[in-house]
């Protein structure tokens, strides 16, 4: 245990590692591109077969893809050095958007290109989380991961603010140029800035699928460790899905249609503010002690919107709800021990596709419920669902650090 583990480190701190401000503005630089290319390649789609399902297909297609990568190839995130990773990730990003703006090719065709690097991308996304702990340890890795999640917020939220007026004024030809010159400068600033490390695994005698699906059911296994993605991944998707029906509930309780953002925008408003709340004013164990009285608060919210409370109360819940997604920076440094190093990267990698497919379900059984009863009501049952995930997971909240070596993962390698 490093000298540093129980105190308080401050953002100044973490922002004060060359190597972590580095990453932080490499992710920043492609969470934009990223986002500027959602909307770059809709449009393109759109205009050229006039079909608005091709452009909705066009703007989810990095997502789902995403999943089928997390669960077969996730495991590279560990086989290959860091640094190389991270430069080759940017470049398959940057050539993918050259690809799409210079040569002329079917939608089919251009959405299975985009499909296919999007299958590689939590390979790369779990490589740099999976450095993190190396760059910083005791508390200012809690907080360099609150950085991490809140700049990637911002830079989508940002990103499609930007997006709008960049696709007023260039054609979405135009645009993918910029986005692969954004990738181009995020893959030079992680090549010049960061340090090359040796790969956490050399064995290389398994395939990459076949040990992606050992170090997953070796995860999956380990009680502690499947607590902890459980932990992390099911009440943010439990959100998602109460935030897709914020536009039914609109409609429902007969406030006007604009109301819908002000809502919308008010669960990642109170998320970025607890998180910075309880990060910057919560000494480690604290913030561990808070994990379940946040989950609650994240739940207890939710619940009263089945009471179709009237449009002040209503963002006020949503505000409380977001904050209570703090909950996660009492449980960072708990996830990272009881996981074993060689499978680090994966586990991250999990996390993140566990995460994405469970914002992608939720909507849809939220809306089956409401469906059934009331989008109201539906959002009330998924706060419930919180309350009992809490319940459930209980003690993987509990702050009581166990060190990596007494996990019985086996990593199959």
């Amino acid at each position: 245990m490093s000298p540093d583990h129980d105190r308080q480190a401050t953002y100044g701190e973490v922002l004060a590692v060359p190597e972590f401000r580095a990453l932080f503005l490499s992710r920043i630089l492609a969470i934009s591109a990223a986002t500027l290319r959602i909307l770059a390649v809709s449009v393109l789609v759109l205009a050229t077969t006039g079909s608005p399902l091709m452009a909705g297909i066009a703007f989810g297609v990095g997502f789902l893809p995403q999943v089928v990568g997390g669960m077969t190839l996730i495991s590279l995130a560990d086989r290959l050095r860091p640094r190389p990773a991270l430069v080759l990730g940017s470049l398959l990003e940057a050539s993918a958007a050259l690809v799409v703006a210079l040569v002329p090719m079917p939608a089919w065709a251009l959405l299975l290109l985009l499909a296919g690097v999007a299958a590689l991308t939590p390979v790369f996304t779990a490589a740099a989380s999976g450095l993190l702990p190396t760059l910083l340890t005791g508390d200012r890795y809690v907080l360099g991961r609150s950085v991490l999640v809140l700049t990637s917020s911002a830079a989508q939220v940002v990103g499609l603010g930007v997006g709008g007026l960049v696709l007023a004024v260039l054609a979405p030809r135009d645009v993918l140029l910029v986005v692969a010159g954004l990738h181009l400068a995020a893959g030079v600033m992680s090549r010049l800035l960061l340090a090359d490390r040796p790969a956490r695994v050399t064995d290389r005698s398994t395939g990459a699928v076949r040990a992606t699906w050992t170090g997953n059911r070796a995860l999956f296994r380990d009680h502690a460790v499947r607590g902890q993605l459980l932990a992390q991944a099911v009440p943010p998707s439990l959100v998602t899905g109460a935030e897709g029906l914020v536009v039914a509930y609109v409609a429902q309780v007969g406030l006007p249609s604009s109301a819908a953002g002000l809502l919308l925008a008010c669960v990642p408003v109170g998320m970025g503010l607890g998180n910075l709340a309880v990060g910057r004013w919560c000494a480690p164990a604290r913030r561990e002690r808070l994990s379940r009285p946040l989950l609650v608060a994240l739940g207890g919210p939710l619940m009263l919107m089945a009471l179709r409370p009237p449009l002040p109360v209503a963002a006020l819940l949503l505000f409380l709800a977001g904050a209570g997604l703090a909950y996660e920076l009492g449980i960072q440094r708990r996830f990272l021990e009881v996981v074993p190093e060689p499978l680090r990267g994966q586990a991250f990698g999990l996390v993140g596709t566990l995460v994405m497919f469970g914002q992608g379900v939720g909507p849809v059984v939220a809306g089956a419920v409401a469906s059934l009863w009331s989008p109201s009501l539906a959002m009330g049952v998924t706060g419930a669902a919180v309350l009992m995930t809490g319940l459930a997971l209980g003690p993987h909240l509990v702050p009581e650090p166990r060190p990596s070596s007494a996990t019985g993962v086996s990593t199959g390698r």
